[in-house]
């Protein structure tokens, strides 16, 4: 962006194409970028509902019973990121597997998706951004629950 003589700003069209670009390579929603006295924000809405105050993530049940035993023998022998259908986070944040606190997870293990179907949800910075499904396929795997911190390029789930 540039300031002309008279006073109104000019908007690089090559900046906000780019821009643009990131935020569909990120899955992101939002971006900003600041040079000096210039400023540029693109946004775009996001698919799935977003929540502009998402409460505390409900406390897991106690696990009382051996149901949850299995779930980690079920985990792929291989490094997850090793795996083709391995989706990974595109930034650090809390994953949340629902829409809201209570509510069905978006997916579960042996569920079958479709491409571009939301997986779960990465909160970064107050935004709810929406990881999809780069495939159809079924769910084989989830390494995150609820309310957990992710990294930057950890696994999430895998699709195959």
């Amino acid at each position: 962006m540039t300031e002309t003589n008279s006073g109104a700003m000019q908007v690089d069209p090559a900046l906000v194409r780019q821009l643009a670009e990131l935020l569909d390579e990120t899955h992101l929603t939002e971006i900003e970028v600041q040079d000096g006295d210039r400023r540029i924000r693109v946004a775009r809405k996001a698919a799935t509902v977003q929540a502009a105050t998402y409460a505390a993530p409900a406390a897991p049940a106690p696990a009382t019973t051996t149901a949850p035993a299995p779930a980690p023998a079920a985990a792929p022998a291989v490094d997850p990121a090793d795996h083709p259908g391995t989706v990974k986070s595109p930034m650090v944040g809390t994953a949340y597997m629902s829409a809201q606190p209570g509510a069905k997870p978006f997916v579960t293990p042996g569920q079958t998706v479709a491409a571009g179907d939301t997986l779960l949800i990465v909160e970064a910075m107050k935004v709810m951004n929406p990881i999809l499904s780069p495939r159809a396929g079924t769910v084989t795997a989830l390494f995150v629950e609820n309310g957990q911190p992710v990294e930057f390029d950890q696994p999430l789930v895998v699709v195959e």
